[in-house]
């Protein structure tokens, strides 16, 4: 058994919100918070608390005494063990409650403004089997359960296959089903594991930095396409093309199946060169009428229908007259330049990746695109007054920036251009908030709404609008 440090029980604790990180805040009689994982709003539970700060506490139900009108049963058996889907034991119409809920809090508590008129969040169709794209890891020292640890007559093969332990970075849980991709998405990844188990294959070794097989990625299209792509850290010529063969033909419906060797320190793909040992070198999606080639290096909005949904809103928020000039910030495969192109008369995407501005200009000749340009580097280097020359000044700003938000240097560079509109899109409404605080001396919101990209999450998307003062 694994130790828990038992420091004090609260007992018949009410759960009263959420919080950040996917967890759960509960209230001592004494008005001390707790921070709680795997908690509902409405249980009344048993907390043991193993961490005291200054100004909260964290803990672990011990028991729930009475449960939420609003918990249920989660579908995935690695619920509480992988961090992925942590809201999983909540009903999906809770879990958008308390998504905009949090979207609202940030925008009035750091923003300091406040939404006159909240709109609706945008719930998805798909609960589960939305994503269009899971990355894997392999490890010869899986995360072993407490059954596993205590049962002596248990015979145990540390090889694993699935995803990372919160907190533990040289632990994998090995996953047995995965509730986030379509079929044959789970097949795919076990066989990949047995297969390699029974042929003697060396999982990664994260400690001795050792080891053939390193990590997998999954990805399916609208449209019925599979990407496959395996990092190895060794090269085994003989042995990596016997798992390939074996791939290609025991799943003849993998369209693109790809891998690398990558024996550096990180398994970041954007440096290394992708092989492709059958099939085409991408996989399609489809937006409307418009094509998208992804690469294995492309980003694409992970859940396909919602990101449709998404840019129709951005569409309509941004509400372009067709002589606008936009500027198309962290574009991306500039998918959502492409997809407002018909409605103005030029469209300026910036993208630090060069494989994402690569495939930009190659989708935007593939949906025959004329109006569109994309420009490669950091953000905060290329959109300076040079760029501002070149290009001349936009109607309307739409950006679409990392978890961390906008840079100073690009909020500043915003505010000496002044555009009539800007479109913010966020997946982290607190730096969203954060830089409309600093927007907000000239400009104002006029709308807000969230969409729910990642059911069974705490993570949700926003789409702010605001106009000049």
């Amino acid at each position: 058994m694994r130790n828990q440090k038992k420091q004090k029980l609260y007992k018949d604790i009410k759960i009263i919100d959420t919080a950040d990180k996917g967890r759960s805040i509960a209230k001592t009689d004494d008005g001390k918070i707790i921070f709680i994982d795997k908690g509902v709003p409405g249980d009344t539970v048993n907390v043991n608390v193993f961490k005291k700060r200054k100004k909260f506490l964290e803990g672990n139900i011990l028991e729930i005494t009475t449960a939420s009108p609003n918990r249920k049963v989660p579908e995935c058996e690695h619920f509480g063990i992988c961090g992925g889907c942590k809201w999983q034991n909540m009903n999906y119409d809770t879990q958008l409650k308390y998504k905009q809920k949090e979207v609202f809090e940030n925008i009035k508590r750091i923003g300091n403004i406040r939404i006159l008129k909240p709109e609706p969040i945008i719930g998805s169709p798909d609960q589960y089997f939305y994503r269009n794209k899971m990355e894997f890891s392999f490890s010869n020292k899986r995360w072993l359960t407490n059954d596993e640890i205590n049962d002596k007559n248990y015979k145990l093969n540390r090889n694993g296959l699935g995803f990372h332990k919160p907190g533990k970075w040289d632990k994998i849980i090995d996953i047995k089903k995965c509730y986030l991709q379509i079929d044959p998405s789970n097949n795919i990844r076990n066989s990949i594991k047995e297969y390699s188990i029974k042929n003697n294959l060396s999982f990664y070794d994260y400690y001795n930095k050792s080891g053939l097989l390193r990590s997998l990625m999954i990805r399916t299209s609208s449209n019925g396409d599979i990407m496959v792509v395996l990092q190895f850290f060794e090269k085994n010529s003989k042995q990596i093309n016997n798992l390939l063969k074996y791939l290609s033909t025991e799943f003849s419906e993998i369209s693109s199946l790809n891998y690398c060797i990558n024996s550096k320190a990180n398994d970041s793909l954007y440096d290394q060169d992708i092989i492709c040992y059958s099939g085409d070198k991408f996989i399609t999606e489809i937006m409307g009428d418009l094509k998208f080639i992804i690469t294995p290096k492309s980003f694409y909005q992970t859940n396909s229908k919602q990101a449709h949904e998404l840019y129709k809103i951005a569409l309509e928020f941004a509400n372009l007259k067709s002589d606008e000039t936009v500027f198309d910030l962290y574009t991306g495969t500039g998918t959502i330049a492409q997809f407002i192109s018909k409605k103005c008369t030029k469209v300026i995407g910036i993208e630090s990746v060069p494989e994402s501005v690569e495939a930009a200009i190659h989708n935007s000749k593939l949906n025959k695109i004329n109006n569109v340009e994309f420009v490669v580097g950091d953000m905060k280097k290329v959109f300076n007054e040079e760029f501002i020359k070149k290009y001349g000044k936009p109607n309307t700003i739409i950006t679409d920036p990392p978890r961390d938000g906008m840079h100073k240097k690009v909020i500043n560079q915003i505010l000496s251009l002044m555009p009539k509109k800007i479109v913010y899109i966020s997946c982290n409404s607190a730096t969203q908030a954060r830089d409309i605080a600093i927007l907000k001396s000239r400009y104002k919101i006029i709308r807000s709404r969230a969409i729910d990209m990642f059911p069974q999450t705490h993570h949700i998307e926003n789409v702010v609008l605001l106009e000049k003062r």
